[in-house]
């Protein structure tokens, strides 16, 4: 992870917030438990981030119009030009950690990465 972790720092963002950004891009507006499940975060944490994100102009939240109670998210240009100006290093970085594991390994890795995810969220609840 040490050079996407660079990719990130130098345009000061962690990889959460990466992820969060991405989920809204390719999927558009949405709930904040969605992006929850989308980026395989904790809804507290995902809190955190959207305020993160909102201070950096990189989203904005606004009430649902359906229901009030509710939140819809938006990725903002500010968000939008994060992901174009960084993608393909993202898609290269993940391509050379795949083509190093081999897609087996690197498809077991992801499938533990996410029960790792669950599990530590049933234990948060």
């Amino acid at each position: 992870m040490g050079p996407v972790r660079n990719m990130l720092s130098s345009v000061d963002i962690t990889e959460q917030q990466w992820r969060v950004l991405r989920v809204l891009q390719e999927n558009g507006n949405m709930e904040p438990t969605r992006i929850a499940e989308e980026a395989c975060l904790l809804l507290p944490s995902l809190t955190r981030i959207l305020q993160k994100l909102e201070e950096k102009n990189m989203i904005q939240r606004d009430p649902d119009t359906k229901d009030r109670r509710k939140q819809i998210v938006r990725i903002m240009p500010a968000g939008e030009r994060i992901i174009e100006e960084n993608l393909e290093l993202s898609l290269e970085l993940s391509a050379s950690i795949r083509e190093r594991m081999g897609p087996d390994r690197h498809d077991l890795l992801l499938d533990l990465l996410n029960e790792l995810e669950l599990a530590e969220a049933d234990h948060a609840n």
